[in-house]
């Protein structure tokens, strides 16, 4: 299944660029530039599919039982914004620009040192010729790693810093996940590949573990009135589960339900809120007028601000 997936893509791509972005290039003179034009249509294809299954999922869904409705959507429309930024626009190529270099030279560190990185399928020997069933322990662990990350975003003043930009949206919707300072971005893939990197991850299996965790992100912000009842509840995430993550009375370092796929992590570690039929209000009553209705660059500045106050730490007077 995994590997029928990634040869479909990776026709589509090598069609897609054989057909149109190499001619241009041909036409323009830059074929000196082919190999790095093919890795940023990739990131845009790629982006570009995460943003389509994420839109046929949520949307219909926020039609149909809205928890809010609301008048003026113009904070709504930076959310926005942000996504396509972040999936389409030069976010990815900014991120692929600063950590190439990064890349080849861990790269090139790890081989010298001869280093293999383990895979589950070689130190769980059950798990050898089952790749659905290492797919889904690949998920549950980068999940957990996912579970701390968001957890230090609430208890470091720094990152908490960055990570209230997200908290501050009082109009919650399924474009709201993506609605991250920079940096936060930049160290969340950081985070995440170097744990992927870690465990062994695949290089098939990795774009469709992103696809499922963006999916399952998108939906747990969704504006839906949408439970998974009390068995359901303790499985996955559902809207009304991350919805109390981002109640007003859950921000800042007080937060609860920091799970992202699995609530499993928040029972563990008695972090989980499993209140029934509970839709709060969202957003963040500290936060300033900035973060909560400034467009993508005046949140962007306001973020680098108050990441800089927190690492100065208090003022001595």
């Amino acid at each position: 299944m995994f590997d029928a997936a990634v040869r479909l893509y990776d026709s589509f791509t090598s069609w897609l660029f054989q057909s149109a972005v190499q001619p241009a290039l041909y036409a323009l003179g830059m074929m000196e530039w082919a190999e790095d034009a093919f890795s940023w249509m990739d990131f845009f294809v790629f982006g570009f599919v995460q943003v389509l299954v994420v839109y046929a999922i949520c949307r219909p869904l926020e039609a149909w039982r809205p928890v809010e409705h609301w008048d003026d959507r113009r904070v709504v429309g930076t959310d926005v914004a942000y996504t396509l930024l972040a999936r389409l626009g030069v976010l990815p190529l900014m991120a692929f620009v600063i950590l190439a270099g990064v890349q080849a030279q861990v790269a090139g560190w790890i081989a010298d040192l001869g280093w293999v990185a383990p895979n589950l399928e070689t130190l769980v020997p059950g798990l050898e010729g089952r790749p659905f069933l290492a797919f889904l322990f690949y998920i549950l662990i980068l999940d957990f790693g996912e579970y701390w990350r968001h957890r230090l975003q609430h208890s470091l003043p720094w990152w908490w810093a960055l990570h209230s930009i997200h908290h501050a949206q009082e109009k919650m919707t399924f474009w709201t996940d993506d609605r991250n300072h920079v940096i936060d971005d930049m160290i969340a893939a950081l985070w995440f590949g170097g744990l992927a990197l870690l465990i062994g991850v695949p290089p098939g299996q990795f774009p469709l573990i992103v696809l499922v965790l963006r999916v399952a992100e998108s939906l747990s912000h969704a504006n839906v009135r949408l439970s998974f009842g009390q068995v359901g509840e303790r499985l996955l995430v559902s809207p009304r589960f991350h919805r109390l993550h981002h109640g007003v009375l859950s921000a800042g370092e007080e937060g609860r339900n920091f799970a992202v796929l699995f609530p499993v992590w928040d029972m563990i570690f008695r972090t989980g809120d499993f209140r029934r039929d509970v839709f709060p209000r969202t957003g963040d009553p500290e936060a300033p007028a900035e973060l909560v209705r400034g467009g993508w660059w005046r949140q962007q500045v306001a973020g680098t601000r108050r990441l800089w106050r927190a690492l100065r730490g208090p003022a001595v007077g």
